[in-house]
Order: structure tokens, then sequence, then C-alpha cells
């Protein structure tokens, strides 16, 4: 049994996964972020902590193994404390354990745990396939500068002559003034050219960037996962028909049944009825309530206080979500 695994797929959908006796693993949502000194972007994610003092167990990750090997809850909560004895003892002597898709757990010299989370690995589903990704600084001319540049380089001189001369020819100032702006609107349509044609050339890599990062993208697994069944926490229910394992008790007398939960779907009901069965509860098909969902009990009782205890060993045990129906 590769705990690490089970623990990992659970992060993706829960926010606290605990495991007995050692610890549990944390998630808090984080915004996207964008580091201006690197120019990269970083998109949302969920940061995983870990806390040493959250040992109790509830349920959540033994019941979860469970039912995907096909086992007891008793049977997996005992390899699962064997494991956790492992990983204690592995930290007390190496210092060290790692956890594949989750993070290191280390032991610092005043004996505490301490968790670095494994940065590859998003667990925020509304974020697959976005990955962090860093764009290059774009520079851009200044062409004041470049034609001042070019003016300091090549200076146009002007020598005035004096008027009482006959050689005096004043076209010759004109021209040069036409050379002079000539020379400058050349210089910055050349500077406005190679301004656009660098834009053009950042766009294009940009887009080839992003491109590359989408074919690069990791998607989740997209299998089919059972949809979590509905419970309705109500004190007065219409149930259409009973089952045919209430119909030999008395129509007058109150029983007690132990709600397991609703499903919209019978088959997913029926489902339920076979786990529950393989558990060694005396699960039932009770009928639907108001709201048309087919609803599955763990027990039923004549007697009130019996029902009440083996509710609260069922909370304590298997699910949180159980509730006590009384119906005559």
């Amino acid at each position: 049994m590769v705990l690490e695994h089970y623990i990992s797929d659970l992060l993706y959908r829960y926010n606290c996964v605990v495991v007995p006796n050692f610890g549990a693993f944390l998630t808090n949502k984080r915004g996207a972020q964008l580091v201006g000194d690197t120019n990269t972007f970083h998109a949302p994610t969920k940061e995983v902590s870990f806390n040493a003092q959250l040992t109790t167990n509830d349920g959540l990750l033994v019941s979860y193994i469970a039912e995907v090997e096909k086992t007891t809850y008793e049977d997996v909560l005992s390899k699962m404390d064997t494991l956790t004895q492992d990983w204690k003892s592995q930290l007390q002597n190496v210092g060290r354990i790692h956890l594949e898709k989750i993070g290191l757990l280390t032991l610092s010299s005043e004996g505490k745990v301490l968790f670095q989370p494994q940065s590859q690995i998003n667990y925020l589903t509304s974020s697959f396939g976005l990955s962090s990704f860093s764009s290059s600084s774009i520079t851009r001319e200044v062409l004041k500068e470049e034609v001042e540049e070019l003016e300091e380089r090549i200076p146009f001189i002007i020598t005035p002559e004096k008027r009482e001369e006959s050689s005096f020819r004043p076209y010759l100032k004109y021209a040069a003034i036409f050379l002079l702006a000539l020379s400058t609107g050349l210089t910055a349509y050349r500077g406005y050219k190679h301004s656009v044609t660098t834009e053009q050339l950042v766009q294009q890599d940009a887009q080839n960037q992003v491109y590359k990062h989408i074919q690069e993208a990791t998607f989740f697994d997209t299998t089919p996962l059972e949809l979590p069944s509905i419970t309705l926490d109500a004190t007065t229910t219409t149930i259409k028909n009973a089952i045919n394992d209430n119909a030999g008790e008395d129509a007058s007398q109150t029983v007690h049944h132990i709600v397991a939960g609703a499903f919209r779907y019978k088959t997913n009901a029926k489902k339920k009825i076979r786990q529950l069965k393989r558990r060694g509860y005396n699960a039932a098909y009770f009928g639907t309530n108001a709201h048309g969902l087919h609803m599955v009990t763990y027990e039923r009782f004549t007697d009130v206080d019996t029902a009440l205890e083996t509710l609260r060993s069922i909370k304590n045990s298997h699910s949180k979500d159980a509730w006590l129906l009384s119906a005559k």
C-alpha cells in the first residue's frame, strides 16, 4: 500500500487529509502571481502544508483506501498504523522522508517535523493545464537620442558669406537646410521601421512561447469519479414507499432509521447498499424523499436509545454525514 499516492489523490478534492497517529496535510489556495524581477507568471495554486498536531482519525483516508482496494476498514487501519510507525522510525533514524507528489518531511535539531512541499504539483483543479512561464523584457529605442547622436557624428556646417562679395549664392543655404531635413527624416524612418520589425519579432516570439507551454501542459486524469452522495439534514421528510424490509413491522410503531445518504440515481443507491453490506451493516433501500432522491440506511431500530448509540458509533468510525430519521 503506497500511502502517499492515496493522500495525493484526496488533496485534489479536499483541503485536509489526516493520516491517523501521524499528522495532517493541509491545502491553502493562493492566487496568481507576477514576479516583476524575472517577468515570471505563476498560475493560481493550492499550497500544501503539514501539521503534526492533527492526528485524530476522521475516517476520510481510511475509507477511501478501503473502497479502492476492496478491503475492510479495519484491515486498512491496521496496515496504516504499521506504516506510520515506520515513518516515525525513519524520521528519528534518517531524519527525512520523501513523499512522492507531496513533499519532503525532515526532523529539526529541536525535534520538530518540518515540511517542504513539492512545487511542481498544482492541486487546484481549476488551474489544470496552466504552468509558470517567463517573458523576455521588451527594449524600445528612442529616436530622438539616435538622431542627436547622428547629428553629433555628421554635423552640417553653413558658412555665411559677405553680402558685398559678388560670388554670394543664397540658394546654398536653403539647399543645406533641405539636406538636413531630408537626412533627419530618413533617420527617423529607419528607426521607425526597425522598431516595427522588433515589435513584430517580439510578438512572434511570445506566440511561440505560449504555443510551447500549451504543448507542454500537463492535464489531470479525467477518469470519471463516483459522485458523492447527497445527504439532506431534515427533520420532516415525505417518503413515497417504504421498502419491503419494513413491511412486516407494526405500522403504528415508530421506527428509527440511520440514513447513510440520498442519491439522485437509484443505481448509485444500490451500489451504496452493496458497499455497506460488505462492511457488515444491515443496509437497505428506504425509498424516495420529497426531493426525489433515493435514500439508503445503515440500520433501523424500534428503540431510540439503541438507534442513537449506533448512530454515534457510525459517525466515529465510518461517516460523519450519517443522520437519524424516525418514521411510523
